[in-house]
């Protein structure tokens, strides 16, 4: 798969089912940056990946003589490189609360979605629980503005729609008790880009 324009050639090692991956693909999709996306297969690592990234992790990102390999460093990267549409505010102050919130989302919610997809049955329903009842009671946040704390979609919705996306995977059932959370994974969701962002295993995770 591939973004579509023709503003640049780069380079993704991608997982197929990885939210971090997604949250990159999404953002390439968002700017319309072209890129080649490898898909890796998780129990076989590749050999170009080895040399590029000393942890052989993904998200890799290969831009000419640069390769990247942290989440949050791909995406200001290519924030920055490719500045329309923005993704990350413009002043300081307002940057460093979108940083702010990338990191809560990241330690919060990631931090549970991880025990869902890698923890022990007891450690997966704990996170359960903990998941569903912290989005619930987060659902003004999503009442404020159209999108994430802000009137323009942001770094902060690339981050959160694929931890989303996966809510139904894991029987994460909001079940009408955040009716605006569930309004905005709907605009999301609709979004050309993030259809765009998708694997066909990705597209399997919601029916």
């Amino acid at each position: 798969m591939a973004a579509v324009n023709k503003r640049s050639v780069m380079t993704l090692f991608s997982g197929s089912t990885c939210p971090y991956c997604h949250r990159v693909r999404f953002v390439l999709a968002e700017k319309g940056i072209t890129a080649d996306i490898h898909l890796i297969d998780p129990d076989r690592q590749a050999e170009d990946l080895a040399d590029l990234n000393p942890y052989g992790t993904v998200p890799t990102l290969v831009d000419r003589d640069l390769a990247l390999y942290d989440t949050r460093i791909i995406v200001e990267y290519l924030d920055e490189r490719f500045p329309h549409p923005p993704l990350m505010p413009v002043d300081p102050v307002s940057r460093a609360k979108a940083r702010l919130a990338l990191f809560r989302i990241e330690q919060d919610w990631y931090g549970l979605l991880a025990e869902l997809e890698n923890g022990s049955r007891t450690a997966a329903d704990k996170a359960r629980k903990a998941l569903r009842e912290s989005l619930i009671a987060s659902d003004e946040l999503f009442r404020q503005a159209e999108y994430f704390l802000s009137e323009e979609f942001s770094v902060m919705d690339c981050a959160l729609a694929p931890l989303l996306w996966r809510l139904s995977r894991h029987g994460v059932a909001l079940e009408g008790e955040a009716p605006a959370l569930e309004a905005y994974c709907d605009r999301l969701f609709q979004r050309d880009s993030f259809q765009q962002s998708l694997t066909e295993a990705e597209r399997t995770m919601r029916s």
